[in-house]
């Protein structure tokens, strides 16, 4: 039999199941797509231009498949009957209700694709930025202590010009705390370069273990999707319709004819077991993959409390130094000599330093703390 076939959409590519199992997904893929093939996109203005971008690209090749699997194909040739009739020209139309129903499954699996691509990006985003934003929020309260010491160290710096101008102190004792001014306004411009050099994007004000539970949800069902998706291959109902008209001799008028078409894969329960097994066998693979959120997500747990460990022993060194100076402090009391003064002032000023360096490492240790908590 000789046949010639064409489809009513030619040239329409093709959207394969694995194309949609790359993580992807941008929110609320579409609503709903017409004839036209458009879709509707205006719920992802939010979005940032990643997210957009996949979607759009994952949405219209599942368009395209939608299209191509609802279309009818068109037949049309010339057959030679097996049982010695004449031949025949033949032509008509053949539709698969397992391709109907592909067609909606391979929209709602591109649908669950963009969600999952939207919740991996966000999740992975937060897990970046996590310690650069904590780091950025440290350094502008270094700034407000470097602003308080450097109030406290300002009034030293005036009582001790005044002696100076009295003759009650050397130039070498104002000096000292001169120096001290020096660190502290070079601790400041250091402190807002590193501000300056930060970058952190929108992040979400939401727990990043609700996050992670999202994208892992959101995963499950991609892969559920395509499953369901791919156990349509295992059944068929073809219906043909069209006209045939016997050519030699030529008789009979045009008379119509129809066909039905029902295909099972023996094998189908063996298959569908795969597919449930496959889709657990990603979820597995998934919390362990490098680079993958949940593993990342612990690296990140690990070096949150790595960072704690470190913040509580600085924090330990730096109190026991403070309550070294207090002490000296006390032993002086009131300075009534030029020697006292000269090393109450350099005892002030020292405490100064190490106010900023505890008063930020004791705002490090509960930024942590509160993450690690909030978190995980």
């Amino acid at each position: 039999m000789f046949l010639i076939k064409w489809y009513l959409m030619a040239g329409v590519a093709l959207l394969v199941p694995a194309t949609l199992t790359a993580q992807s997904a941008a929110p609320n893929l579409m609503q709903s797509a017409g004839p036209s093939g458009t879709s509707a996109v205006d719920e992802m203005s939010g979005a940032n231009a990643d997210e957009r971008a996949y979607c759009t690209y994952v949405t219209e090749q599942a368009l395209a498949q939608r299209d191509f699997l609802r279309t009818p194909t068109a037949t049309s040739g010339i057959t030679q009957p097996d049982n010695g009739l004449p031949m025949q020209f033949v032509g008509g139309a053949t539709l698969g209700l397992s391709d109907l129903r592909k067609a909606s499954l391979t929209v709602a699996a591109a649908r669950k694709n963009c969600e999952l691509y939207r919740r991996t990006t966000d999740t992975q985003q937060d897990i970046q930025y996590a310690l650069p934003s904590l780091e950025q929020e440290a350094l502008h309260n270094r700034l407000s202590l470097i602003d308080n010491a450097t109030k406290s160290l300002a009034s030293l710096l005036d009582r001790t010009s005044k002696m100076l101008e009295a003759q009650n102190a050397t130039r070498l004792m104002l000096f000292s705390l001169q120096t001290t001014q020096i660190k502290l306004n070079g601790d400041r411009a250091d402190t807002q370069s590193k501000i300056s050099a930060i970058y952190i994007p929108p992040l979400r004000d939401r727990p990043l273990k609700a996050l992670v539970a999202e994208k892992q949800t959101s995963e499950a069902d991609e892969q559920k999707s395509l499953a369901k998706l791919s156990r349509q291959n295992n059944w068929d109902v073809a219906l043909t319709v069209g006209l045939h008209q016997q050519l030699n001799p030529l008789a009979h008028g045009v008379q119509p004819y129809g066909e039905v078409a029902v295909n099972y894969n023996l094998a189908s329960h063996a298959v569908n077991k795969h597919l449930d097994r496959s889709v657990e066998a990603h979820d597995a693979w998934k919390a362990v993959q490098e680079g993958d959120v949940v593993r990342s997500m612990a690296e990140l747990r690990q070096q949150m409390e790595a960072s704690i460990s470190a913040q509580q022993s600085k924090l330990r060194t730096l109190q026991e130094e403070s309550a070294e100076i207090d002490k000296n402090l006390q032993l002086i009391g009131e300075p009534d000599t030029s020697a006292a003064l000269d090393f109450h002032n350099q005892l002030a000023a020292a405490r100064l330093l190490l106010d900023v360096e505890s008063g930020d490492a004791t705002f490090r240790l509960a930024l942590l703390q509160e993450y690690l908590v909030k978190n995980f």
